[in-house]
């Protein structure tokens, strides 16, 4: 029996019928009567159980909007998460809300804005995502793309939500209009929900400026003033619950939005909206590419499970280091590791260097050890992309160009994913 299933529950002195919901404490069930009240009961007294209706997902139905004249078209694409969720409370659970009547129940403000379409493309947490929904989110922006929309609102959750931003700007090549990725972190219904805003202030920017690409959209702090457009490859989750999470790395946002006063001031230089023809280069859902997080005390073992793989990405200490020099007896597993580095390179696996430290650069040039690496073929060289654009950057490289041009072009400023100066006024922003 799961949350939501009607049951009947049989105690020495009573016999009770209601919906199983969620329990927080061990040893108790817990079952919504009929009445609406909530009761617990106590496990070691219940003599039976038994299954009267199963619970039926809630369903996602389409629904036509009314459209008006002289706004522009957004569509809004759900993928799960915080973002498309509210509480149930006939179960406990958390259900979706994907079609477009449901989210102009939730955020009317959207009418006033665009004309909106909306459609759930997938249901899931964001840390469920692989290879195949970055392509099908690609898949189904490129397809509002071509029916003429003015821009694309993917919601999506936040845990992973930067490694998805990064795959689309890679996979979504000349890209003509902007695709904005907005999560939240409070589900909608909540009075301190941040989906309003978020939502709002995407769908506020796409209407009222020229900005074309890929970008994220979340709170600037923890009040709900202002919002910022982040740049897709260089922005990162830097808090597991507040609401301005989201931070820029190594650069500045894009746009601040505020939408109560209707309002966005630009805060960096931009690609504007242009006529190109989209192109989808999708990365392979089978290629194999993985990231090992550096540590004192880490093995060569670790370093050659890696074998067959077709990409590595280091996260090395400092300017990327990793403990591949011998300086003692006790260090001895350090030169393994060096060896164990070198096989996998001569052995096919493109290998990038990158920084646990999330700001600054990689600069593989200044001590003996990384130049020891460089000298091997592992790649990196300057890059001061977040090991998760690195990792997302590496897997489609190597899913649409040889290993030779991957390594290449690894280290080449493609989507905006590298900055040519560091600038001070960029860490901790």
């Amino acid at each position: 029996m799961k949350s939501g299933d009607r049951i009947r529950v049989a105690t020495a002195t009573e016999e009770l019928e209601g919906r199983l919901m969620p329990s927080t404490r061990s040893g108790y069930l817990v079952l919504k009567l009929d009445s609406g009240y909530n009761i617990g009961i106590d496990e070691s007294k219940i003599k039976n159980k038994e299954l009267v209706k199963a619970a039926e997902p809630a369903a996602s139905k389409e629904t036509s909007v009314e459209q008006k004249k002289g706004l522009k078209k957004i569509a809004i694409l759900h993928t799960g998460g915080t973002i498309a969720s509210k509480i149930d409370y006939s179960t406990g659970g958390v259900i979706a809300q994907f079609s477009a009547e449901d989210m102009l129940n939730l955020f009317p403000e959207l009418t006033d804005i665009a004309n909106i379409t909306s459609r759930q493309i997938a249901s899931m947490q964001s840390e469920m995502m692989r290879f195949a929904h970055h392509n099908l989110i690609a898949r189904e922006v490129a397809k509002e793309v071509e029916n003429g929309v003015d821009g694309v609102i993917v919601t999506h959750g936040t845990d992973t939500l930067h490694y998805s931003s990064a795959a689309l700007a890679f996979i979504l090549e000349g890209l003509s209009v902007p695709v904005l990725l907005v999560g939240s972190q409070r589900s909608s219904d909540r009075g301190s929900t941040d989906a309003a805003d978020n939502l709002l202030s995407a769908a506020y920017f796409i209407a009222e400026s020229d900005f074309a690409g890929v970008g994220i959209c979340m709170h600037e702090n923890s009040d709900d003033a202002n919002n910022l457009i982040l740049p897709a490859t260089k922005s990162r989750k830097m808090h597991t619950s507040r609401r301005d999470a989201f931070r820029p790395i190594n650069t500045t946002a894009i746009a601040r939005v505020n939408y109560a006063e209707k309002n966005i001031s630009f805060i960096s230089e931009y690609e504007k909206r242009n006529k190109k023809t989209i192109t989808l280069k999708l990365i392979k859902e089978d290629i194999k590419v993985g990231i090992v997080k550096v540590h004192p005390n880490i093995s060569a073992d670790q370093f050659a499970f890696f074998s067959g793989y077709d990409g590595l990405v280091l996260e090395g200490t400092g300017l990327g280091h990793i403990p591949n020099q011998k300086v003692d007896d006790a260090s001895a597993e350090n030169a393994k590791i060096q060896k164990a580095v070198e096989k996998l390179v001569a052995d096919g696996t493109v290998v990038a260097d990158s920084s646990q430290c999330i700001y600054g650069r990689v600069h593989m040039n200044v001590y003996t050890p990384l130049r020891e690496l460089q000298d091997i073929g592992v790649v990196g060289h300057l890059s001061d992309m977040t090991p998760e654009t690195t990792f997302i950057k590496l897997a489609w490289l190597l899913s649409n160009y040889s290993k030779d041009e991957a390594k290449k072009l690894l280290t080449e400023n493609l989507r905006g994913e590298i900055t040519e100066r560091t600038e001070k006024e960029t860490f901790l922003v």
